[in-house]
């Protein structure tokens, strides 16, 4: 039974993904509800029954209060038992059934398939997201986001359909009941939901921006420990715990203050709801027993009026903190647009179609981008490699060679100037083809916090195990490997790395990584100080290897230790955004330019310093 309600939606349909997801928040949770209408109708008609038939309980209560004092037991028995008995079924089987029903769909169906529909969808977006945009914020702070707000979408359904519908009804029935019976007792009833209503929007209005800057305090807080966790290593070094614990502390006093504001609204809410019940309580029951009083209700009537108003008094506190946790959850959804909703930046275009690579030629024509900035970055680059040349890349720090190998890559779109790869711009084929021809290998690699085989596997997931091992050992990573133990006792390629790959010495890791670009086999190969984590006799076992590897491959290598791109075909040395020189290692110590003081400031084979330079 359980599985037939649960498998009523898949929360992996197909569906089309959007750039631009609505800004506004009900537009927002309506197209995420898309595959969940059909259910939802069904839902509320069934909290409408649920509730109608609680109101009529209630109603059958006072005519059974009139019926048994209208004769002797035997007669009320003989004449009305049937009926006792069609009602006691209807409350036996009728009514579990129809709240069984209502209650599997809401459960079962909606908040186990809904919060897993909208953090799949809402991870999907995020990951679609440029590296731009994710090194503009926190990784913690996103991830909360993405944590926090699916649930507080499931809470937000839920408190709609469990609350308000059933309140709605509920209300609606207490109107009618009290209508029937005599059209006076609507009058407390009618001013008490009015006064009731202008109570909820009072809340609503103030507690949904206190849930919201509430739910940014706590990603705040999430984003700053995320932060010192991934950090650790510095704060150990610089001995900044309480330094640490200072910034992190400024947080969760925001997240306090934040918090008891919202609570503010909630205490104040909670005391006046409380005198508007018992004003209800006591004026409808003191109508009613007036009206008994002067022969114009029966003892029924004041039955079911008192049971009615008693039940609204236990109903509403039930129904203002849903309507609370409700405006309180939309808050949190709201907060987490601001991550989940954001427009993709840098999308391929509606044209776009896969690279088709022939021989390797990379062109740049007018090249520049500034970060936005107006400085730093590329400026008016043009530069052409020539299929399977290999070049190196060199200047000083800010001298934009990271800022190239992000553009070739399309990480970025630049700002002016185009990337040609065989001739086809770059913005005009499909980002994942273009980084399938891109092999690279970075001078942090950081990696997966998964198996080394996992990690390995990640150039080339379909490839063999003797293709891996093989990759493991050109990158003169396999004997390590092999003696790699993790704290679950998982041995060699089974072992975990750690976050980030922390487990291993950063020789280790960027063997690891090396490996993982080998048996990516890509064409274009970019090396950004790929052997600066390694000591020197794995460095130059390693070298040898990348040489093989290169053959055949247009290959870019950034350096700042000279002697590792010296056998390059072509040296291109950046200045200032600007390329300033270019030729072979022999030509450009000829020429005695900007490369050659390079070279004969080095120590130990690299650039010298900002520092050195100023000073000559």
């Amino acid at each position: 039974m359980f599985r037939f309600f649960e498998n009523l939606v898949d929360p992996y349909v197909v569906y089309e993904e959007k750039d631009a997801p609505p800004q506004r928040l009900l537009p927002f949770l309506m197209e995420y509800s898309r595959p969940f209408r059909g259910v939802f109708m069904v839902t509320a008609a069934l909290k409408c029954v649920s509730a109608a038939l609680d109101v009529a309980l209630i109603w059958y209560v006072g005519r059974m209060v009139d019926l048994l004092s209208q004769g002797a037991p035997a007669d009320v028995m003989k004449t009305h038992g049937t009926e006792f008995a069609i009602a006691a079924l209807v409350v036996l089987f009728v009514r579990p059934i129809v709240s069984g029903i209502d209650v599997a769909l809401l459960h079962n169906t909606i908040l186990v398939n809904y919060g897993a529909l909208f953090r799949w969808r809402a991870i999907r977006h995020v990951l679609r997201q440029s590296v731009g945009w994710f090194e503009n914020d926190f990784a913690g702070r996103i991830a909360n986001r993405l944590m926090q707000t699916p649930p507080a979408a499931g809470d937000a359904v839920f408190q709609v359909f469990d609350a308000v519908a059933f309140a709605l009804t509920t209300l609606v029935g207490a109107v009618i009941l009290l209508g029937n019976a005599d059209s006076r007792l609507m009058v407390p009833l009618l001013i008490w939901a009015a006064l009731y209503l202008a109570l909820m929007r009072w809340t609503v209005r103030r507690a949904g921006p206190a849930s919201m800057a509430s739910s940014d305090a706590r990603s705040s807080v999430t984003g700053r420990v995320v932060d010192s966790f991934t950090n650790i290593h510095s704060v150990k070094m610089f001995a900044h715990d309480d330094r640490e614990i200072a910034y992190v502390g400024e947080s969760i006093e925001n997240l306090r203050a934040t918090f008891a504001r919202e609570m503010r609204i909630i205490t104040r809410m909670d005391v006046v709801l409380t005198m508007l019940n018992g004003a209800l309580i006591v004026s409808a029951t003191a109508l009613a027993t007036y009206l008994w009083y002067r022969g114009q209700a029966t003892v029924g009537t004041v039955a079911a009026a008192s049971a009615l108003v008693l039940r609204l008094n236990s109903m509403t506190y039930w129904i203002m903190w849903a309507m609370t946790n409700l405006v309180q959850s939309l808050g949190v959804v709201a907060e987490g647009m601001e991550t989940i909703a954001q427009p993709i930046g840098l999308v391929d275009g509606p044209a776009a179609c896969p690279l088709e690579f022939r021989e390797g030629r990379i062109e740049t024509e007018g090249l520049s981008h500034h970060y936005g900035r107006g400085f730093g970055g590329l400026d008016r680059v043009s530069l052409t490699i020539r299929p399977g040349e290999k070049i190196g890349l060199v200047g000083r720090s800010g001298s934009g060679k990271s800022t190239l190998v992000k553009l070739l890559l399309r990480f970025y779109d630049p700002e002016a100037g185009r990337i040609l790869i065989d001739g086809q711009d770059i913005t005009g084929v499909t980002q994942d083809s273009l980084r399938r021809r891109i092999g690279m290998v970075q001078q942090d690699s950081s990696l997966l916090h998964r198996s080394v085989r996992d990690n390995i596997l990640y150039g080339r997931p379909g490839a063999t195990e003797g293709e891996m091992v093989e990759a493991a050992r050109r990158a003169e990573a396999h004997d390590f490997i092999l003696q790699l133990t993790d704290p679950a006792g998982r041995k060699g390629y089974d072992a975990e790395v750690g976050e980030r790959g922390v487990k291993l010495s950063g020789g280790q890791r960027q063997r690891v990584a090396l490996a993982r670009v080998i048996l990516k086999d890509a064409p274009i190969l970019v090396l950004d100080e790929a052997t600066s984590a390694l000591d020197s006799e794995v460095e130059a076992a390693i070298q040898e290897t990348l040489y093989g590897v290169m053959e055949g491959k247009t290959v870019i290598a950034i350096a700042h230790r000279l002697s590792t791109i010296a056998r390059m075909d072509r040296i291109v040395v950046l200045d200032d955004g600007k390329v300033a020189e270019h030729g072979s290692h022999e030509e450009l110590l000829a020429r005695g330019g900007l490369y050659a003081r390079f070279w004969n400031r080095q120590s130990g084979g690299f650039i010298g310093t900002d520092e050195a330079e100023a000073a000559e």
